[in-house]
């Protein structure tokens, strides 16, 4: 037997702006680069769980505003951790090939 789930208010203009998203992607309507982000948009943007984005406000690595009961996230913060955490590619040794005989 399924459980009955309760909507928020908050969780209703989640999926209305989610919906509008969406809409403006099929019309082919260019997406403006958003200044803050919500957690939703955050969790999808990086493919990170909830709890990992947890993780990443309480050690500091992200910093938030809360308004009200809504956590926002600056996009430049989020590009910065990634130049911050980028790991640069050593130069390919030189391989030696044994010849076999």
């Amino acid at each position: 037997m399924a459980g009955i789930e309760i909507a928020t208010k908050q969780d209703l203009l989640d999926l209305e702006e989610r919906i509008i998203e969406e809409i403006r992607k099929s019309k082919g309507a260019p997406e403006e680069p958003r200044k803050l982000l919500k957690s939703y948009q955050v969790k999808n943007l990086l493919k990170i769980s909830p709890g990992t984005l947890q993780n990443l406000r309480v050690n500091g690595t992200l910093p938030f505003t809360r308004v009200g009961g809504i956590i926002y996230y600056k996009y430049d913060d989020i590009m910065k951790i990634f130049q911050r955490e980028k790991i640069e590619s050593p130069p390919k040794a030189p391989t030696l090939k044994k010849r076999i005989q």
